[in-house]
């Protein structure tokens, strides 16, 4: 079956239709319940074998037994969650809940997942199990890490496990797969700084924290350029000062915030480290005292080589070699299938969601690009059949007789 039929076969299209449901009904991180039940009701309908919900809160889990003899199982992984964003598009399937949106397309990633439980089930062309694992809250809730504390692995047992996300700036339907990290590592910092207020015009009866907190936002900056390996990939942001409440007086006290990613957890042990000792030797010179507090979020999302390499060849199988990248441009955006990564060997997978343009969106989408968390992106439903069919024709080659 060649791409173009792929992308129209009419077997899936009701899919388009679970889609455009989940996408009008969005909810947010661990408050998927409409969701989770309409995964779980699709997958009894079509026969899957067992089906097991509230794992990690709201998470779901679908297993398909294959009709060739092997106990090996392959795990298939979609989110679920919204974000707290509120839609610019005005078509027919745009969210009725206003502050809330799918605006990542894991309304497209789930529907995906149940086509692709479909064929599996019709299949059944291969040796061992699949778990089909609906994760909820990938945004910012760590609902990986709360499946697998809630014993996703020990319940199902899962071998290797992959993940599909789509990715607007590819070519509809092009594959982007990299051997190693292909996201990065998601980090939040604050800063107090406690100086000694004084009316403006006499600043030397005090101690200035914004003048400090200048010279930190420099500091820190300087990890990234002089501490840090040139090769290592180390971004350091300062988003936010906040200080005082009137324009003629030198504030007390000073508040920076802002965010650190990574492509590896040695950097981001050196960026942590050097962050702490600056905070607490810099603002002493000045007469301040400052204090750091330092919370690591999702760690970097780190393929493993034989498991992509095997992705890819599906996928070139299936496309053709031309639209597969690899490798692929890794992001500095965050994900947390990292947590899967670190339990099973496995696959992050890009798949084309097309132009930024989005000339795939029903008329009466927002004037904004067709970009993941902006309030004018839809998910591309021409991928679902492809992700599907991705699905069934990787678990044939990694559970091959």
């Amino acid at each position: 079956m060649n791409l173009k039929d792929l992308m129209a076969d009419t077997r899936l299209s009701e899919f388009k239709t679970v889609r455009r449901d989940i996408h009008a009904h969005p909810e947010l991180k661990f408050e998927e319940f409409r969701t989770a039940k309409v995964v779980a009701e699709q997958l009894r309908a079509m026969g899957v074998d067992e089906v097991h919900e509230g794992i990690g809160g709201t998470g779901v889990v679908g297993l398909v037994q294959g009709q060739l003899p092997g106990s090996r199982m392959i795990g298939l992984r979609a989110d679920m969650d919204a974000l707290p964003m509120t839609e610019s598009n005005t078509f027919a399937h745009a969210s009725r809940h206003q502050g809330k949106m799918h605006a990542c397309g894991h309304d497209g990633h789930t529907a995906m997942l149940l086509a692709g439980a479909r064929l599996l089930v019709e299949s059944r062309e291969f040796a061992g199990r699949v778990a089909l694992i609906f994760q909820p809250a990938e945004e910012g809730g760590g609902g990986a890490k709360a499946m697998i504390e809630d014993g996703l692995f020990d319940r199902f047992n899962c071998d290797e496990v992959y993940a599909i996300h789509n990715w607007p700036g590819l070519r509809e339907a092009e594959f982007g797969l990299n051997p190693g990290p292909i996201m990065a590592s998601s980090n939040q910092f604050q800063v107090s700084i406690e100086g000694k207020g004084a009316h403006a015009a006499m600043p030397h009866l005090g101690v200035d924290p914004v003048l400090v907190a200048s010279h930190l936002v420099q500091a820190f900056q300087s990890i990234v350029t002089r501490t840090s390996k040139p090769i290592d990939a180390v971004v350091v942001s300062v988003t936010q000062i906040q200080a005082g409440e009137a324009i003629n007086v030198i504030p007390n006290t000073c508040l920076l915030k802002g965010t650190v990613r990574t492509f590896s957890l040695e950097a981001l042990d050196l960026v942590e480290s050097t962050m702490g000792r600056i905070c607490d030797q810099l603002p002493l010179a000045f007469g301040a005292h400052a204090r750091l507090t330092f919370e690591r979020q999702y760690p970097p999302t780190i393929n493993h080589p034989d498991q992509t390499h095997a992705a890819a060849e599906v996928a070139k199988a299936m496309v053709g070699s031309d639209m597969v990248r690899l490798p692929v441009e890794p992001t500095m955006g965050a994900e947390d299938f990292a947590y899967m990564l670190l339990e099973r060997p496995g696959s992050y997978i890009f798949l084309g969601n097309g132009e930024l343009s989005g000339a795939h969106r029903d008329s009466g989408h927002g004037l904004g690009p067709c970009a993941l968390h902006n309030p004018s992106y839809d998910f591309n439903d021409r991928l679902i059949p492809v992700g599907a069919h991705f699905w069934l024709s990787l678990v044939q080659a990694r559970l091959s007789q």
